[in-house]
């Protein structure tokens, strides 16, 4: 029995990994893609919280270089959709539901934020 279990081991491992590494592909994917979302900045509930709705009215919680002084400012942030864990989304899920009024919700890791206008209108 043990014979049997040093020759599938390392035969196991090897299967696992190569099941693993398409999803590491696809993660390292997402994060690799610029995207850019346009909207009024906003406070968020949360200390030092801030979302914009987008043109297609998704909610979109920001996390990164954010500068606070555009809040209420017409922007254009540039960064990367975040894909959290479960446990990690449960922690801003209630806030983020009564901030989004049904709408939406997608986190986005701002890498840089250009103002559009001074006003949101």
């Amino acid at each position: 029995m043990q014979l049997l279990r040093r020759k599938c081991s390392p035969w196991l491992l090897g299967v696992l990994l190569l099941g693993l590494c398409p999803l590491a592909i696809q993660a390292q994917d997402s994060m690799s893609k610029t995207t850019s979302v346009t909207g009024c900045l906003q406070k968020g509930i949360e200390s030092g919280g801030f979302y914009i709705v987008g043109a297609d009215g998704t909610f979109w919680e920001l996390s990164g270089k954010i500068d606070a002084a555009h809040v209420g400012h017409k922007v254009t942030v540039n960064g990367h959709v975040l894909r959290r864990v479960e446990i990690e989304e449960a922690k801003y899920a209630e806030n983020e539901k009564q901030e989004a009024n049904g709408k939406p919700v997608a986190d986005f890791e701002v890498t840089s934020l250009k103002m559009v206008s001074k006003s949101c209108k």
